[in-house]
Formats: structure tokens, sequence, C-alpha cells
């Protein structure tokens, strides 16, 4: 069957965007739609670390990345309700790089698309995929945008779900081999993230640490031009308790009351009058793996697994997700894929995907857990103190010193 892409990619964010590069460096004709305006700032930490940093590279950003971005993650650390406690950020085992670095996602998203429409990514935005109907070797995709009155219908051969985890994907007819899954009832552990960056603080350029709170959990980093990014994590009823204690006030503004009160060191690190814009949310986020989830749609990023952001890992996943996938979609002519090939294919990608990412998600969670219970922070924080080289064993646990695979 003649269709009119290979592959059609939902999301333009860092795994759908290198899913698209990637895939069209190999052959495919990649249709990209993505819903929102470019640049845009994204609710997410804006960490790479240093194995990651070569996939850039591969993928032809590498060196404005590394012109643009903030300093070397060289120290790790932790704030919570003392002082700040400091320690050496591991090297990564082997590779190009040494250490992470930091920028923010909008200016890391523009530079991945428009490198994407260099290698002939065809992309509609701000566009959005409303309905999928068919199945894998014959998808028909309707699509809503670019301009407000334009509506159309692609035939594609396969469909790459990149879109964020807490947002609602598009309707799939019953001949799927699956069905979208329900939203999930609300519940307490549910958790937000939110987001500000802040100019001309005083958070040590090299230093990367992680906030401890009642609820939550977050991190600071220095990324591009010098402006400090705070993000963190919070439990809904946390969330609850913050807006009630600061009736009329917004959703940001009350949980960034409760950082300043839970970890007074935070403003010796932000100067919180130099606020860069506003607060920004979103969510619930429910850290887990869905890779599997379907068989007819392959997934990357957020869509296929996610971890708890304390580890700052996010993006590494995303890209190295889409170097997974593309590495076991790009030997095989698009045109030949049917049911039963995608199925086998996408539980190769799967298999391959928890080998990779399972056990830092395990790490992240008991990490997560362990930040936002005071029972367990408080100890912990103690025990930091004294020995503050745990630390840096502790961000090798997690990951931040592995050497990323192409």
């Amino acid at each position: 069957m003649h269709a009119d892409a290979d592959a059609l990619i939902i999301g333009a964010g860092p795994a759908g965007s290198a899913s698209a590069i990637l895939l069209a460096q190999a052959g495919w004709r990649v249709l990209l739609v993505e819903q929102h305006e470019f640049p845009r700032q994204k609710v997410c930490g804006e960490c790479i670390s240093a194995g990651s940093l070569a996939l850039l590279d591969a993928l032809g950003i590498g060196g404005d990345f590394r012109r643009l971005a903030g300093p070397e993650l060289t120290r790790v650390g932790w704030i919570g309700s003392r002082k700040t406690i400091e320690a050496d950020f591991p090297r990564c085992d082997g590779g190009a790089y040494a250490y992470g670095r930091a920028l923010g996602r909008d200016v890391l998203d523009a530079l991945l698309l428009e490198r994407a429409r260099a290698v002939g990514v065809t992309v509609m935005q701000p566009a959005r995929v409303q309905h999928l109907r068919g199945g894998p070797g014959n998808f028909l995709c309707d699509i809503v945008g670019p301009g407000r009155d334009h509506r159309e219908t692609r035939s594609v051969h396969a469909v790459i779900d990149a879109h964020g985890s807490w947002e609602a994907g598009p309707r799939i007819d019953a001949d799927a081999v699956n069905q979208a899954l329900p939203r999930a009832p609300r519940r307490n552990s549910d958790l937000f993230a939110f987001k500000a960056r802040y100019r001309g603080s005083g958070l040590p350029g090299g230093l990367l640490p992680v906030l401890a709170f009642d609820g939550g959990y977050g991190g600071l980093v220095v990324a591009e031009h010098g402006v400090t990014t705070l993000a963190c994590c919070i439990r809904r009823d946390a969330l609850r308790a913050c807006r009630a204690a600061l009736p009329g006030g917004s959703a940001g503004e009350a949980v960034s009351l409760h950082l300043w009160r839970s970890c007074p060191e935070l403003r010796e690190h932000i100067d919180v009058g130099n606020i860069d814009g506003t607060w920004r949310s979103v969510g619930p986020i429910r850290p887990g793996i869905r890779v599997a989830d379907r068989v007819d749609v392959f997934r990357v990023g957020n869509a296929a697994g996610e971890t708890h952001p304390l580890i700052g890992e996010g993006i590494s996943m995303a890209l190295q997700s889409a170097f997974l996938l593309a590495g076991q979609l790009s030997g095989h002519a698009a045109a030949a894929l049917g049911r039963c090939s995608t199925e086998t294919l996408n539980r190769r990608y799967a298999a391959a995907w928890r080998a990779r990412f399972a056990p830092r998600l395990g790490v992240a969670k008991a990490y997560a857990h362990a930040a936002m219970r005071p029972a367990v922070a408080l100890p912990l924080q103690a025990l930091l103190t004294s020995w503050p080289s745990l630390l840096t064993r502790a961000a090798r646990w997690a990951g931040k010193a592995a050497r990323s695979r192409q």
C-alpha cells in the first residue's frame, strides 16, 4: 500500500524529534505533529547526563547545545531543613563527556525540531492528531491544523506516540489491537509538577542539588545565560494543604511558600523576587512503565515510561528511548510493516526498554519516597551531613555516570 508517510510521530519533545531525525536519516518518510507552538517552556527539569551528550552529537545538535548550555555539573547536593550538603558528582564511565549540563526546554526542543526539518521531516505545528483509524501498515490519521479550519487525513505505516504522559492521546477506533487506557482515578499520591526560572541567583554554576520537603521533592540547576531553574513535584494532598494555607493565592505561589518554609537555605541560592515569568505547573504525572501497554503503536519518552523527576533523567531517557526504537525500526522497510511484524518489533523494543530503564525507575522511586517523607528524610539528612560522599554514590546508582549506548 502507498502511504503518505512511513511514520507519524505524535509530539515534538526530545523523544519525538529525536525519533524523527533518526528515522529520516535511515530513509523513512516521517510526519511529525506537534500541538504547541515553539519556543515554549516545559514543566520539567533541564539536565542532560554526560552519557547522553554524545547522542546530541549523533543527532546533529551537539555543537549548538554545548555553545548554549549551562556549566558542567561537577557537584551534587542536598537541600533540606538544614544547611546545604555537597559532594563530588561522579564522572561518566567512559565516553567523550565527563559531566552533564542543562539547557532550557524551550531552546533544546527548538534545536531538535529545526534539525528534524533540516533532515527532511515534514512538520505540522501547531496541529493535533485527533483520531487514528485502521492499524499497523495502514493507519489513517485525522489531523487538525495548522490553521484554524485546516483538517486533513494522512495514511501512514507506523505510529509513534511521543506525547506527554499527562495528556490524552488521540482516539483510536475499535479495530485497533488495544484500546486507550481510561484515565486513572484521582489519588492523594498523585504528583503535580511545578517549575520556575530565576535570574541573578546565587547557586554555584556546577552544583546540582536535590530538594527534600514534606510531601514532595525537587531540584535546582543553572542553565543557559546563568538562569536557575527550580523544578519540583508535590503530592495532591500536600498541594491541597499548601493552597489552604494561602487562600486566594495561585497554586505556584502556595507551593513556593511551602518550599521557602521547608528549605530555608533556598533563599541563599535564589533571589525570590527575580523570577523570570511565572510558576508553571502540569499534572498529575504518574511515574511508571507504559511501553508495552499497546502493541500496535510504538511509544517513546514519557509515553513509554516516566521516572520520578528527582534524579533528573527524563530528557536523557527520552533521547535514549528514541535511539532504542529507531534501532529496531530502521533496519526494516516501513512499507512491509503489518500487524504481526509491528507487534514483534514492539515486543523486542519493550524488552530492550525495560532492560535499560526499569532499574533506573526503581532507584528513582526509592529516592523520591525518601525525600518526600520527613520521617525518612531527616535521618537521611543527618547521615549525609556526616558522610557527604553518599551523595556521589547515590548519583552513580541513579545512572548519572553511565555511558549511553547508541
